[in-house]
C-alpha cells in the first residue's frame, strides 16, 4: 500500500511540473485542486484521489494510481497516474494552437510567414504616379535660369544679440 506524499512532490514525480518549485507556484497560485478542493503546496495526496490541474487554456485531471516522492521516468508514470481528463479539454487546446499567432499583439515578436509575404507583396507593388502637370497648374519651365538677384530675408536684429540671450 502507498503511503501520503505531498501534492506538490507528487506532481513532480509524475512530471506533470518540470520542477518541484514550479509545482509549489501552481498550488499558490491556485491552480491544483484535490478533490475539487483547492490544494496547498503541502497537502498530501493519496491513492484514488482526483487531481486537477489548471495549465491555461486547459485544465488537466488525474487518478492517483500509486504514489510516490521519487521522480520516476516517463514510462512509469502510467503506473502511478491515469489521465480522466474530459476531451473537451483536448479540444479547446487544439483549437487554441490551430489559432496560432492570430492573437499576437502587434509589434511584438518577429512577423508571421504570412505577414511577411504579405509585406513583400506591398513593397514590390508598382508605385502610380501622376504627371506633375496634374498637380499644378503651370508646369515648370527648366531652362528658365533661377533669378538671384533677390535679397534673401534677413534674421531679426534680436537673433544676433547675444548678450540677450
Amino acid at each position: 500500500m502507498s503511503r501520503p506524499v505531498r501534492i506538490d512532490s507528487f506532481l513532480w514525480a509524475v512530471r506533470i511540473f518540470k520542477t518541484r518549485s514550479i509545482a509549489q507556484d501552481a498550488c499558490r497560485k491556485g491552480r491544483v485542486a484535490i478533490n475539487d478542493v483547492t490544494a496547498k503546496p503541502a497537502k498530501m495526496v493519496m491513492m484514488g484521489d482526483i487531481i486537477s490541474v489548471r495549465k491555461p487554456p486547459v485544465t488537466l485531471s488525474f487518478k492517483v494510481l500509486q504514489t510516490t516522492a521519487n521522480r520516476m521516468g516517463a514510462k512509469l508514470v502510467p503506473e502511478y497516474i491515469l489521465n480522466v481528463t474530459p476531451p473537451e479539454q483536448y479540444e479547446l487546446l487544439e483549437m487554441k494552437r490551430m489559432s496560432g499567432y492570430v492573437d499576437r499583439a502587434q509589434g511584438l515578436g518577429r512577423p508571421t510567414k504570412r505577414e511577411r509575404r504579405d509585406l513583400e507583396q506591398f513593397l514590390q507593388a508598382p508605385v502610380v504616379e501622376a504627371p506633375l502637370e496634374e498637380w499644378d497648374d503651370e508646369p515648370l519651365d527648366y531652362d528658365e535660369p533661377l533669378d538671384y538677384d533677390e535679397e534673401p530675408d534677413k534674421p531679426s536684429s534680436d537673433l544676433l544679440d547675444w548678450d540677450n540671450w
